[in-house]
């Protein structure tokens, strides 16, 4: 009975042991694959808007890998009627009241200041979103030189809408006071 017993505990040890390196080894490679499909699937991020001191423009964006650059999508609201600069700042920080805390225009690529249909942009520039008469925005594009990943990602960076009209004047746009900041976050 003792020798039976040893035997069965023995048995039931070793298949233990094999069925626990087989899960190890399996679980492995399914997280490697799993981190694969991760890298691959598209990325999303959104940004929620708050009026700096003074105004009360808000808005809430969204940012998608789609092919061909990241689809942008955003409703805004408290404008005042007409053009305003919309672009990605380099700082990810809306503590300032008047939104400076966000830095300057994201540019890793230290290209002039210009328009998203100019070859030559900061990566962080959006061009203008139009309010109409009751303030309200919207905006649907895709901007083909807008990264979520890398060097030249815009995840955890600021996001600006200024007073007036970007004119892609040097070297910044002339845009104006900030009048809503947000920071782009990455979506689960």
């Amino acid at each position: 009975m003792f020798r039976f017993r040893f035997h069965s505990l023995f048995l039931a040890g070793a298949t233990s042991l094999v069925l626990a390196a087989g899960c190890a080894s399996s679980s492995s490679v399914g997280g490697a694959a799993a981190d694969k499909v991760a890298e691959a699937a598209p990325l999303s991020a959104r940004s929620v808007m708050a009026a700096t001191e003074g105004n009360s423009a808000t808005g809430t964006v969204s940012f998608t890998e789609v092919d061909g650059g990241v689809r942008v999508i955003g409703v805004f609201a408290g404008l005042t009627p007409g053009e305003h600069g919309f672009h990605v700042h380099e700082v990810g920080d809306c503590s300032a009241p008047d939104g400076t805390s966000a830095g300057g225009h994201f540019n890793p690529e230290g290209h002039a200041h210009g328009l998203p249909d100019q070859p030559v942009r900061h990566a962080g520039d959006l061009g203008n979103l139009v309010a109409d008469e009751t303030g309200a925005a919207s905006l649907d594009r895709v901007f083909e030189h807008l990264s979520l990943r890398g060097a030249t990602g815009i995840i955890g960076r600021g996001l600006i809408v200024h007073a007036a009209m970007d004119d892609g004047g040097q070297p910044t746009g002339n845009a104006g006071a900030r009048v809503a900041c947000g920071v782009i976050e990455a979506k689960p």
